[in-house]
Order: structure tokens, then sequence, then C-alpha cells
């Protein structure tokens, strides 16, 4: 990827001239394997904004060109699993910038799958990350349980426990929100022919490894199911 800037001073003086802090960020940019200008300026931004207004208007400041700015989602993304708890600071900052172009939305797609394939490997702290990420995405209407399609829940050879375990706890924090909201989640795929078998295998793996004895996880299943089958699209 070409760069934009030429060394680290100059990746600095792109995320704010005044701060102090600039130099340790590019150092911990490199632990990071930040591993081009680019995502390091990328990294800078998003790791010293004073909240996520701050930090989405920085990152239009830097004014990447052509595919630079598809390394923003990718950054943001590996940030939020670094991290050793969950910060929604990288959500909403996320939905923000989804919702100001859908570019982000579609390299933000893509970047899930590439995680997903990575399931296997991933520590259990990174994974917890990703699952609530991903369960932040869907529950703000940013993206749809349309993401999941790249993952074939009536494949058994996939259904590793890791994997069992990533998607039991994605499944969990999307239902710890308001019957309404989940009703709607589940409804954004119920029309379309081509999610059907989508819709069946998270039926399945829902009913096999989420519900267990849990009434209150067996209740919002129950109304999962029910918005499966609302083919109108009414939402609540």
């Amino acid at each position: 990827m070409a760069s934009t800037t030429s060394n680290f001073e100059e990746v600095a003086s792109t995320i704010d001239k005044e701060s102090l802090e600039a130099q340790k960020l590019l150092q911990l940019a490199a632990v990071q394997r930040m591993n081009t200008d680019v995502r390091r300026a990328i990294f800078c931004v998003i790791m010293s904004g004073e909240d996520y207004v701050d930090a989405f208007e920085k990152l239009l400041r830097l004014d990447l060109q052509g595919k630079q700015d598809r390394e923003i989602m990718r950054v943001l993304v590996e940030c939020c699993l670094q991290e050793q708890i969950f910060n929604k600071y990288y959500s909403v900052l996320a939905i923000k910038l989804c919702s100001h172009d859908k570019n982000h939305k579609i390299t933000l797609q893509y970047c899930l799958w590439d995680h997903f394939k990575e399931l296997e490997l991933m520590q259990l702290m990174r994974s917890m990350h990703l699952s609530k990420f991903v369960a932040e995405m869907v529950t703000s209407f940013t993206l749809s349980l349309a993401v999941l399609k790249a993952v074939d829940f009536s494949d058994t050879m996939q259904l590793t426990p890791k994997r069992i375990k990533h998607f039991q706890m994605l499944f969990e924090a999307i239902f710890e929100h308001p019957d309404s909201l989940v009703w709607n989640v589940f409804t954004r795929i119920a029309a379309s022919p081509q999610y059907e078998s989508l819709r069946n295998g998270v039926e399945f793996f829902i009913n096999k490894y989420v519900v267990g004895n849990e009434k209150s996880l067996a209740r919002k299943f129950k109304i999962a199911k029910k918005a499966f089958t609302n083919i109108e699209g009414v939402l609540m």
C-alpha cells in the first residue's frame, strides 16, 4: 500500500501536532503490528480520540486516498480485539463510520468474515470481544444477521468447541436486549429466500447450543423463531 507519510514524525503530525503522546502511540502501534504508515496513522487517531466523534472527525481529516480507507475498519476491529476488557468505544465509532459511508460497512463485513475463519486459532479473550462487537453491529442495525452467512451452522465439521463457544456468546449477547429489538434483528433476514439456509442453521444452532435450561434464553429464542416467519417484515 502506498504511504501517505514518509516517517513517524509526519504520521504524528497528521494526528495532532500538539500531542505529547504521539510518539508513545507510534511505539505502541509498532507493538500491535501496525506495519504501514497508513495503519499507524489510523491506529494513533483511534487510540488518541477524546471520544468517538473526535476520532471520527480526525479520521476524515487524514484524507486517505483510493483504497487506503479500507484500513480504517481493519485497524479498528484489531484495536477492539486487543483490549483486556471489551470497550464499546470501538463499536460506537464503527457504527458512526458505517452510517457516514457504506464502503466502511462493506469493508467491515469482509473483515469479520476473515476473523470468523480464524476462530479455531483465536484466543478466548479475542473471541469474546469479537462476539460482543458483532452483536453490537447487529443490534444497532449497522449489519444484519446476514453477516453470519459465511458460517455453515449445519456443518458439524465447522462446529468445533471454539466456534461453538464464540457463537454461543454472540447469540447470548443479542438475547440480552429487549424483546422488541430481538424481534427486529431476526425479522431482518425473515423475508428473503436467499437466507433460508442461514435461518435454518441459526435456529438449529441456538436450539442445540444456546438455549439449554435457561428459561430466559428459551423465551427469547421463541421470539426469534416467530420473527423468522415474519415475512411481511413487520417491526415492533
